[in-house]
């Protein structure tokens, strides 16, 4: 997110941006495809009955159109009832498939290098670069090849606002570096709450503290042990994912199969890795199958998180790390220990704002989530045409609109004003990102769960954004909002 600084003297403002708007519009006068094809649908059986003689045909015929007609403009949580049809019939396709329960077989022996996770994830291969013992995920499906590394970073919302813009600045130098690739399919940021087994006050008491006996030393100690297990900490980590597709000229010079693709998202995670190092974040190292196999379980698993924390040599097998059971509903998902409830960001502020506006999420206290921030790059010629398309479609509607003496929305104008916008970032060489934001929260019992989804809604409300709970669709919501493997919806 661009951002300016002013100077003033010895003070500093940040100048406040505005993101784009969710475009509404559809393929003519508003109405997307499945709309059209509903209300063609109608006017036919319409049209039809007028001609092979009227009266009591259209009464005959009145429940088509007269239906079509409802399922085109009779919004349903805000989107037309017709585009809730395909949502709807997967859902009864899975239930009746008995896609909705899964357990684990403990007793059947599962392919070497797989994943024991449920669904389609099921599919996921795992491999380890032989160069820098960085574990990789392989999706044979989507042909990608995702990386994980852990980041650290000091407080964001404490920094001085002239050292705010130069983060801002650097991490938009990252995500430039990432879109100039062309060989990166998705680029993840997942940042956690974990409940803190208190290793971490131990060890800086191990480290700082005077041990000599006295009663300030006991009563201190004392304190570390009650207070670190019912504390929480903070866990960001950033995945990268090559398209292995895009890069395949590549793979096979360096190859070729799974041990060349790794050798050029080697390339791929160095330059990441310089990158991060710029914008003043401090890349762990990139994880190891275990690492990152104690991050699965720790999701599906809340309650073993500590002790997976408190021994290290615990839960370190990928071949193991996935849910014993999982329960999806239409709005819920329960795991082994914990209920989820994933929310999709449909509305990013409309007003201008600072930096750091997603604090009063992300610095919730007492709610176990995690926040998720998809990025797919687009290619500039790729983004380029799709910019033409949208300026063709928006002027095209506009005509319409006027032939038929409909007033112009103040949306329609706002959203035209954002592609044009566009347009001039890209023409100035940035780089084009679609965004995906999902924040998943999770309980131990579906009271705390409502508590907590409703205080994250007010949240994001103080934010200026607009969450949607993802029913019908939990269980694909989860993987891509709590795990670090670039799942996309």
């Amino acid at each position: 997110m661009p951002s300016e600084t002013t100077s003033t003297g010895s003070s500093v403002e940040l100048v406040p941006v505005k993101f784009s708007r969710l475009t509404r519009r559809g393929i003519l006068l508003g109405l997307s495809l499945t709309q059209l094809i509903t209300l063609g649908v109608g006017g036919l059986s319409l049209v039809g009955a007028l001609y092979a003689g009227g009266g009591i045909l259209l009464a005959y015929t009145a429940p088509i159109w007269v239906l079509a007609a409802a399922l085109t403009w009779i919004p349903v949580a805000g989107r037309p009832a017709v585009e809730w049809l395909p949502v709807c019939f997967w859902w009864v396709w899975r239930t009746t498939g008995g896609q909705l329960l899964y357990r684990r077989r403990i007793t059947t022996p599962r392919p070497e290098g797989t994943l024991a996770l449920p669904g389609d994830m099921a599919r996921l291969r795992e491999y380890t670069d032989p160069e820098t013992g960085a574990g990789m995920i392989h999706d044979p499906t989507a042909n990608t090849l995702t990386v994980v590394t852990e980041v650290s970073h000091p407080a964001f919302v404490l920094l001085d606002p002239a050292e705010q813009q130069r983060r801002v600045t650097a991490w938009g130098r990252v995500l430039a570096t990432v879109c100039r690739s062309g060989r990166v399919a998705t680029l993840q940021v997942l940042e956690r709450t974990l409940p803190d087994s208190g290793t971490g006050l131990a060890e800086w008491w191990a480290k700082h503290g005077t041990d000599d006996g006295s009663w300030a030393a006991e009563t201190y100690s004392e304190l570390i042990d009650r207070a670190g297990p019912a504390g929480e900490r903070h866990a960001t980590t950033i995945s990268l994912s090559l398209d292995m597709k895009a890069a395949a000229r590549q793979i096979r010079t360096a190859g070729g199969g799974i041990r060349g693709a790794a050798g050029v998202l080697r390339q791929e995670m160095n330059t990441l890795t310089t990158a991060l190092r710029t914008a003043d974040l401090t890349p762990s190292g990139w994880l190891t199958p275990g690492e990152i196999a104690v991050i699965l379980r720790s999701a599906y698993d809340p309650a073993i998180a500590p002790v997976l924390q408190r021994h290290g040599e615990l839960g370190q097998s990928l071949a193991t790390a996935g849910p014993v059971a999982v329960n999806e509903t239409w709005s819920r998902l329960r795991t082994d220990s914990a209920h989820h409830a994933v929310l999709w960001i449909s509305e990013w502020p409309r007003s201008m704002v600072h930096p750091g506006f997603l604090s009063p999420v992300l610095l919730s206290t007492g709610i176990q989530r995690s926040f998720s921030l998809l990025c797919t790059p687009m290619r500039s010629d790729q983004a380029a045409r799709d910019i033409r398309k949208k300026k063709v479609e928006h002027i095209s509607d506009q005509a319409q609109r006027a032939k038929i003496g409909q007033i112009e929305d103040a949306a329609h104008t706002a959203e035209f004003d954002d592609v044009l916008q566009q347009e001039a970032d890209l023409t100035a060489g940035h780089g084009v990102l679609r965004y995906t934001g999902l924040i998943s929260v999770t309980a131990p019992t579906i009271e705390e769960l409502d508590a907590n989804i409703a205080a994250i809604e007010q949240a994001a409300i103080q934010a200026s954004c607009e969450t949607r709970l993802l029913v019908g669709q939990q269980a694909a919501a989860f993987t891509a909002a709590a795990l670090p493997l670039c799942r996309r919806l």
